[in-house]
């Protein structure tokens, strides 16, 4: 035919060509089956945000982990990992501690390694190497984070972790600059926040009665974990804009996730319209990178078309490539991104079955690799605020006339007169779970009476946690834990006094103790 062969339907095509939109799918043979064109070049954009987004966050996770894990979990942490890596077999709780024994050293070796990798991708630069080699990367930044996470314990137990862990098994097959995004990886990165969103909206919708009454929103700003500056702002808003708030909660997460399966543009409404909420969350709150990681997911939604349509061409060209020619995919590539949508859809049944239950758990991992979880946030919203307040005296007699002396925090707050800080993405793994205990003692678990005891020996890995030390030249002799009701100023006293909160007694946890008064693991 015109001088051309027939080439055989068993041939392996090199390159396989992507659809000019979502809804045409042609078909192409690839080791004798016809499978669907698995390229999408329209969605370049959603790409180099999903890529630079991810490396971002991994960056920040492994200056968290070098910073903080060695005091909380290190060898002479509160809850040393060196508990889990012998107690804890490999199959349950995959590490790469558990082939090379943990250390602080390795700790620390491991976390560098996922800053500097992390910031190369950042920089873009494996996405230009041959794309065995951009996957490899991106696998390693993976089982790096996995190891920290899976010997970190109670540190490591919110669903951000896990959230961070799945995003980067996707990135694997993100492809590089030499191949056009797969749309089945676009699509299962949609699938994942689908998940979280619509995790979170039943969660709330069958937990707290204030959800379905529309009045959470009245308590949330002041009662969340670590207020930001305009948390104060946001609860002295009037009744009416909280009742709108929780309209729009429900809306962005139990109505619009549904959109991002629609065809375009809707997909790339809807995935708009929940990253503006999520930006709203942002400037609200301090939620470490939950807020930032589920924006980036969000992109997947993204097609360039809709965005060439209200950002420059030129910049979306030079950015991240929109508008060049379909480059098409490698035949073993498409054939991963195949296998990764069949683990995906496998995998599914457990967090599906979660969020049809009636006793939905809130965040959980169904597998030790944390590929495929369920999700969910604020299920329930506190009242009151209640926080510890810790302080130490060095006086013989720990009368309530001893000069005691508070010790201070991150972000937690304390001193009334301190506005409320800007911490997230950044995440402040003590300050976090000191708000859990005022909530259930129960939460204290193992690690708040070795917290203590650290303090009061002075501890300086603690202390670098922690805000200025209120006993620079020597530790306390006593210390202990009292209870106060926290509440937002009114305008009137934020303008008279500087104040943001008001704060009065209202028990106490702990008693005034000496070091040997306290059971904990390990000499500080």
């Amino acid at each position: 035919m015109n001088g051309r062969r027939r080439r055989s339907g068993r041939q392996v095509r090199a390159r396989i060509r992507s659809p000019p939109n979502d809804s045409s799918v042609p078909e192409l043979p690839i080791a004798g089956l016809p499978i669907p064109d698995l390229a999408a070049p329209d969605y370049r954009l959603a790409r180099f945000l999903l890529e630079r987004g991810l490396a971002a966050i991994y960056l920040v996770g492994f200056i968290v982990a070098y910073r903080q894990f060695p005091a909380l979990a290190g060898e002479r942490g509160l809850t040393p990992a060196t508990r889990i890596v012998r107690g804890v077999p490999f199959r349950r709780a995959p590490s790469l501690f558990h082939l090379v024994g943990y250390s602080d050293a390795k700790l620390r070796a491991i976390a560098l390694a996922g800053v500097a990798v992390g910031a190369l991708y950042l920089a873009g630069i494996p996405q230009q190497l041959p794309l065995p080699v951009t996957m490899a990367g991106w696998l390693v930044l993976w089982a790096l984070y996995q190891s920290i996470v899976n010997v970190g314990g109670t540190w490591y137990g919110f669903g951000w972790e896990s959230l961070l862990l799945e995003a980067g098994f996707l990135a694997v097959f993100l492809g590089n600059d030499a191949t056009d995004p797969p749309w089945l990886v676009m699509l299962a990165f949609r699938w994942l926040a689908f998940r979280v969103e619509f995790g979170a909206g039943l969660i709330k919708l069958r937990g707290d009665v204030c959800w379905r009454r529309l009045t959470c929103m009245e308590y949330h700003h002041e009662t969340q974990p670590l207020p930001n500056p305009i948390s104060w702002f946001a609860h002295r808003a009037p009744r009416w804009y909280h009742r709108l708030e929780a309209v729009g909660n429900f809306a962005a997460q139990l109505v619009l996730p549904f959109g991002l399966f629609l065809p375009q543009p809707f997909a790339s409404v809807a995935a708009a319209l929940m990253i503006t909420t999520q930006l709203y969350l942002v400037v609200t709150g301090n939620y470490a990178w939950l807020n930032w990681i589920t924006i980036v997911i969000l992109a997947a939604g993204l097609v360039d078309p809709v965005a060439a349509a209200v950002l420059p061409p030129d910049a979306l060209a030079a950015l991240a490539g929109v508008g060049g020619k379909p480059l098409g995919l490698p035949a073993w590539f498409a054939a991963l991104t195949l296998a990764l949508a069949a683990l995906v859809t496998y995998l599914s049944w457990w967090p599906v079955r979660n969020m049809a239950s009636a006793r939905q758990a809130m965040n959980a991992s169904f597998n030790p690799f944390h590929v495929v979880n369920t999700y969910g946030a604020f299920g329930s919203v506190s009242r009151d605020r209640y926080e510890l307040i810790i302080e130490g005296t060095s006086a013989d007699r720990p009368g309530d006339d001893a000069d005691w002396r508070e010790y201070r925090f991150k972000a937690k707050p304390g001193d009334p007169r301190r506005m409320p800080p800007q911490v997230a993405p950044y995440h402040l793994r003590l300050d976090w779970l000191l708000w859990f205990i005022p909530l259930s003692p129960a939460y204290a678990g193992d690690w708040f009476a070795p917290f203590l005891a650290r303090l009061l020996a002075g501890d300086r890995a603690i202390l670098r946690l922690m805000g200025p030390n209120p006993f620079p030249e020597a530790p306390p002799r006593w210390i202990r834990v009292r209870l106060f009701r926290y509440e937002f100023t009114s305008w009137r006293e934020l303008r008279a006094t500087g104040a943001w909160w008001r704060r009065k007694p209202s028990g106490t946890l702990v008693p005034p103790v000496r070091r040997e008064d306290l059971l904990f693991g390990g000499e500080p």
